[in-house]
């Protein structure tokens, strides 16, 4: 693939060899399937077409120094894809199943993973929706699986740099005890239209606050938020926060680090005391976060003073991407070599 400019890739799709498949019929799993097609044929009344059956989820798989390609936390993935299946009546493919797609598919795509210090990844895309048809509101009887891969340049054009926020009052991303902890498509669409005016209005990303009271900090776009003060990494704790692998594994590396950890609901008001800050996720790793503005009522939180990445978001950003790499011990357990 030396014809691939890899240090400027951009995130976006763009075509590999080839995707794996299982086919859910006759209440069980079927065999893994490959293939080079990149379309799906489907019924027009698919469930995921109608109702919103449809769910999925993103990872990455890295290029050591040493030449070994790791996956970063896919049990972690395989465990929320089974949430989302409980909670939108889906059946669930096991941990097992998962594993053997996910390495399947990065092992055949072998040539489109990035090379190390590219500053690009292969990012692994895992797709479940409900493929029989049903004109009344009901669980599909027949369901698909698939993931494909795409290797991928930085979310956000400058890397691990600062960037500004807003937040967004008038949409909401998800309601509490909805399906905001589940990764549903639905939940991104409705974020579409708050995130077309955060990037009209000239700022990277929107913040949701929550959707009852509008008081507290809910997501950042489709990331976690995150806040330092104090020693102590704080993080939103809410009934509709997607529950995030990277912000999990940002916790316990604020831990390792003798920081103290709190997952409870951060007021607005709060924002003003947060020596650094984030937004989370597989795309980005961390965005560290400049200065979030409240313009409805006139007001800017400012977070990083100097307009450059704090000292702790800069640590367990490179510490992550360290264990992503191999270029650290995996003292956790979180890397799964391919072999």
């Amino acid at each position: 693939m030396k014809e691939l400019d890899w240090a400027n890739l951009p995130f976006g799709y763009m075509k590999t060899d080839y995707n794996v498949r299982i086919y859910y019929r006759n209440e069980q799993w079927g065999e893994l399937e490959v293939c080079s097609e990149e379309t799906i044929p489907m019924h027009m009344a698919a469930t995921c077409l109608h109702y919103g059956q449809e769910a999925f989820e993103g990872l990455k798989a890295f290029r050591g120094k040493d030449g070994k390609v790791r996956v970063f936390r896919l049990e972690e993935n395989a465990a929320r894809l089974q949430s989302t299946c409980r909670g939108i009546l889906m059946p669930e493919l096991s941990t097992e199943r998962f594993k053997e797609a996910i390495l399947k598919v990065v092992k055949l795509n072998e040539r489109f993973i990035p090379p190390y210090e590219s500053g690009a990844s292969l990012y692994i895309r895992p797709l479940l929706i409900g493929t029989g048809a049903q004109v009344g509101v009901h669980p599909a009887q027949e369901y698909l699986f698939v993931v494909f891969v795409t290797p991928v340049g930085p979310y956000f054009k400058g890397g691990f740099s600062t960037n500004p926020y807003v937040i967004i009052r008038e949409f909401d991303r998800a309601a509490p005890l909805g399906t905001g902890i589940y990764k549903v498509g639905g939940n991104y669409a409705a974020s579409l239209r708050a995130n077309k005016k955060a990037h009209d209005l000239g700022y990277a990303c929107e913040f949701y606050l929550d959707a009852k009271e509008k008081k507290y900090m809910d997501e950042c776009g489709a990331a976690n938020f995150f806040g330092i003060k104090d020693n102590t990494y704080i993080t939103p704790k809410s009934t509709s926060i997607l529950p995030s692998i990277t912000n999990k594994s940002l916790m316990q590396l604020a831990e390792d680090m003798g920081m103290k950890v709190e997952r409870r609901p951060v007021p607005e008001e709060e924002l003003l005391t947060f020596e650094e800050a984030g937004a989370c996720g597989t795309a980005a790793v961390i965005s560290p976060i400049e200065r979030i503005d409240d313009v409805e009522n006139g007001k800017s939180y400012v977070i990083s003073k100097d307009g450059k990445p704090g000292p702790v978001c800069t640590k367990l950003y490179n510490k992550l991407r360290a264990i992503q790499y191999g270029d650290e011990p995996d003292t956790h357990g979180w890397v799964t070599i391919v072999e």
